[in-house]
C-alpha cells in the first residue's frame, strides 16, 4: 500500500494495479472483515484496514467526496465522477460491509454474548491485533527517535482512552455537532472506538435516546456534525499520511497498540442500565481487568491468539497480492 501513497499523482489520485476478480473477492473479503471488527470493543474498521494493507486507500478515497466531485454529479458527468470517488473501490468495499452486517456481525455479537465463548473471541482478536502491531511497524522504512515517541503517544492515548472519566449530559445542538465531528474522526482512526468517544463526551445516551424517539432536532446537528467529521478529517489525514508517511504510520502503530487494553480477554464489563424509548438498555462504561486462571479454558484461550496472531502473515501475503500488477502487464 506504500507503493499506491508514493505513486500518487499531483490531484491526489493513484496509479493503482486495476480490479481484477481476486483482488475484488480479496477487498470485499477485507470490507466483511472491517463490518465485523466493529462489533469487538477495541476493534474497529479502521484497524482491521490498517491490517489489510486499505488504510491509505481508503482514507484517499475519503478525501475524494470533495467540491469536484460534487460538480461532476451536477453536470451529470455521472461516470467521471464515479472514477474520481474512486467508485469501484467503494461498491466492493460496501458490498463486503453489507455482507457482514447480516452474517459476521450478528455471528461475534452472539459470542460476545456469553461470558465464557466473550473470552474465547477476544483472544483471538487480542492475538490478531497484537501480532499487527510488528507487521504495521515493518511499514515504517526507518525508526527513530521520533517514530518511537509517536508510537508511545499513539499507544497512551488509544489505551488511555479506557480511563478518562465521562463527561457530564450537555445537549446544545453545537455540541451534538461536535461530538458527532470527534466521534466520526477517531472512527477513521485504528484502535479508538466513535461509540466510546461519544461515552466520554457525554453524549452517547442522548444520541440513542435520539434515534429511537426520531428526534430530528437531534439527529440533524449530530449527522450534519459526523459529515464535516469525516470529510474534514479525511482530508487532514490524506494531507498528513502524503507529507509524513512514516510519522503518521508510527503513530497509527501506538493506537492500535493501545487498543490492546481494551481487547485484553480477562476483564470485567463496568455497566449501568439505561431506559431508552422504552427500553432498557446496558451501558458499558469501563472495565476491571485480572488475570486469567490456568484452566483448560486459559489453554484454548491461548490457541485462539496464537491464531489470531498467525493470521496476520497471511493478511499480509494477501496486501501484497492485490498490490501487484496484473499478469501481463
Amino acid at each position: 500500500m506504500e507503493d499506491r501513497l508514493r505513486d500518487m499523482n499531483d490531484d491526489g489520485k493513484t496509479d493503482a494495479p486495476p480490479f481484477t476478480t481476486g483482488n475484488s473477492i480479496s477487498l470485499a473479503l477485507k470490507g466483511a472483515a472491517m463490518g465485523a471488527a466493529n462489533v469487538i470493543p477495541g476493534v474497529s474498521g479502521g484497524t482491521i484496514a490498517l491490517i489489510s494493507g486499505i488504510y491509505e486507500e481508503l482514507i484517499h478515497t475519503l478525501k475524494s467526496f470533495d467540491r469536484e466531485a460534487l460538480q461532476l454529479v451536477i453536470q451529470r458527468r455521472f461516470r467521471d465522477a464515479f472514477e474520481h470517488v474512486n467508485g469501484r473501490f467503494v461498491c466492493i468495499l460496501s458490498i463486503g460491509l453489507v455482507i457482514s452486517w447480516f452474517s459476521l456481525a450478528k455471528l461475534f455479537k452472539h459470542l460476545l454474548a456469553a461470558e465464557r465463548t466473550e473470552i474465547f473471541t477476544m483472544a483471538f482478536f487480542f492475538g490478531l491485533i497484537g501480532a499487527s502491531i510488528f507487521a504495521v511497524g515493518q511499514r515504517v522504512p526507518r525508526w527513530g527517535l521520533q517514530h518511537v515517541a509517536l508510537l508511545l503517544l499513539g499507544a497512551a492515548v488509544a489505551g488511555g482512552i479506557a480511563f478518562v472519566p465521562h463527561a457530564g449530559e450537555i445537549t446544545s445542538p453545537f455540541y451534538i455537532f461536535l461530538c458527532g465531528s470527534i466521534a466520526m474522526s477517531a472512527m477513521i482512526l485504528p484502535g479508538i472506538s466513535g461509540s466510546f468517544i461519544l461515552l466520554l463526551m457525554g453524549a452517547y445516551l442522548h444520541v440513542l435516546t435520539a434515534i429511537s424517539d426520531f428526534n430530528f432536532a437531534v439527529l440533524i446537528p449530530f449527522a450534519l456534525g459526523c459529515i464535516t467529521g469525516l470529510l474534514a478529517f479525511s482530508r487532514a489525514l490524506s494531507f498528513i499520511l502524503k507529507k509524513f508517511h512514516d510519522a503518521t504510520l508510527a503513530m497509527l502503530t501506538g493506537f492500535v497498540a493501545g487498543s490492546l487494553a481494551v481487547i485484553w480477554p480477562w476483564k470485567t464489563e463496568i455497566k449501568s442500565t439505561h431506559a431508552i424509548g422504552g427500553k432498557t438498555k446496558e451501558i458499558v462504561e469501563g472495565y476491571d481487568w485480572y488475570l486469567p486462571v490456568t484452566d483448560n479454558d486459559l489453554l484454548l484461550a491461548l490457541l485462539l491468539i496464537v491464531t489470531g496472531a498467525g493470521l496476520v502473515p497471511l493478511l499480509e501475503h494477501i496486501a501484497r497480492a492485490d498490490d501487484s500488477p496484473a499478469d501481463g502487464e
